[in-house]
């Protein structure tokens, strides 16, 4: 044989062993997500601000989770989130398949040790959120005649609308109504959030909790003056929304050290927006596919730009591990939480 021919068969069996022995084979794997369907559990009813947050991080989900999947949304409502995250805890296969988005009830509710719980707040995974930062105004239909924070305090009987008992924005209506010092309030719940909206226009209800982002959707109650707007809560304190820069913070109404730690609790339940998580027990590797890609997303400037156009807010994103920690390190003060645990019931308000 010779030597071109030796070196071609010594070419072909070193390529061939390499090709065998080699840590790192040449071809390449399908990855994992391709060809499968994600699907995205939305723990309330359609409509609202909070499933256009939704919407609006879904296409950049599939963008960069390798492989492209398919991401359907599928909507549980029940029990301000509990009954959503019920099912991620205990019934969901933690295969990276099942993937949920809860309003911040689901931190609220397992710290408070609310009824109806069943999941373990520490071992679910968290994977971060698009709004942190959030801004909730207390406002009455104009019709209710209480053109200023004078009147609305002088006021009795005020019908405030709400979503089911426990929901973010039914505890936020509670806390504006504690601290305001309203007389007599009835709170009228059962409502989807664009039924609250089309309440408090026929004049079913006179007033309600909402984000600053919903309220910029109806332009119309601002411009045709449709709405009085009477208190904000900034999250966090101290981050101002420039339409409502001059309204009071609730905190200003705090009268005790135990009512401005009242606030900060529900400052600190609110940072942690409205979290994306993933059942207990779901494999490393694909819990680490989907928090980069969250990553990304949420650092994607097409995606903040986009975010504002569809919810109608600035993003603050809250990354994976910021997300975990704000989690694991949230206060635990009795006192508060008995007082806390007090505005989400379907009791009465307790005395200042």
């Amino acid at each position: 044989m010779n030597s071109k021919c030796q070196l071609k068969v010594s070419l072909e069996v070193f390529f061939t062993l390499s090709f065998f022995l080699s840590p790192f084979p040449v071809f390449s794997q399908t990855p994992f997500y391709q060809g499968k369907t994600i699907t995205l559990i939305r723990g309330s009813t359609p409509g609202g601000v909070g499933e256009l947050r939704v919407r609006a991080v879904i296409p950049y989900l599939q963008k960069y989770i390798p492989g492209n999947p398919t991401i359907v949304m599928e909507f549980m409502p029940g029990g301000g989130g509990r009954k959503a995250t019920n099912y991620i805890y205990l019934r969901a296969r933690p295969d990276g398949l099942t993937l949920g988005n809860m309003g911040g009830g689901l931190i609220r509710n397992a710290v408070l040790g609310e009824t109806g719980v069943e999941y373990d707040l520490d071992k679910l995974i968290f994977l971060g959120t698009p709004n942190s930062a959030a801004h909730y105004i207390f406002l009455t239909n104009k019709a209710f005649g209480t053109d200023s924070l004078e009147k609305l305090r002088a006021s009795s009987g005020i019908r405030v609308g709400a979503h089911a008992v426990g929901h973010d924005i039914y505890v936020t209506a509670r806390l504006f109504v504690y601290l305001l010092d309203l007389k007599e309030p009835r709170f009228v719940t059962g409502y989807s959030d664009p039924e609250i909206n089309l309440a408090l226009m026929r004049g079913e209800v006179d007033g309600r909790a909402q984000t600053t982002e919903s309220i910029e959707r109806h332009q119309d109650w601002i411009e045709k003056r449709l709405v009085d707007f009477h208190g904000v809560i900034e999250v966090p304190k101290g981050r101002k929304y420039p339409r409502f820069a001059h309204l009071p913070d609730i905190e200003s109404f705090a009268r005790s050290d135990k009512e401005r730690r009242l606030v900060a609790m529900f400052r600190t339940f609110r940072l942690v927006g409205s979290p994306y998580i993933l059942p207990p027990g779901t494999p490393k590797e694909r819990v680490e596919i989907l928090a980069e890609a969250i990553r990304k997303t949420f650092k994607d400037p097409a995606f903040l730009k986009d975010f504002k156009k569809v919810a109608g807010a600035e993003p603050s994103p809250l990354m994976p591990e910021e997300q975990e920690k704000t989690v694991r390190e949230l206060p635990r003060d009795p006192e508060t939480i008995d007082l806390f645990k007090k505005l989400g019931d379907a009791g009465p308000l307790p005395p200042r």
